[in-house]
Order: structure tokens, then sequence, then C-alpha cells
């Protein structure tokens, strides 16, 4: 029972962290084109 905890806490906090880091990542995605697109103008 005590490994199933574990193993149930671990999946949450994996899956925490990959949501923080894909929004990160869409985060400076889209600065980066903003700042292709001022540059354009």
């Amino acid at each position: 029972m005590k490994i199933f905890q574990i193993i149930i806490i671990l999946y949450v906090v994996l899956g925490l962290t990959a949501c923080n880091t894909m929004s990160g990542a869409g985060q400076d995605i889209q600065e980066g084109g903003e700042a292709l697109e001022r540059s354009a103008q």
C-alpha cells in the first residue's frame, strides 16, 4: 500500500512539473515570435 502511495505522489509531482515546463516553453516561443514581429515592422 505504501509503494502505491509513493507512485501516486511521484506521478502528481512529475505531472505538475511537465505542465510548468510546457507553459514556460510556450511563453518563450510566444515572446520570440513577438520579437520577430517587432523587428519586421
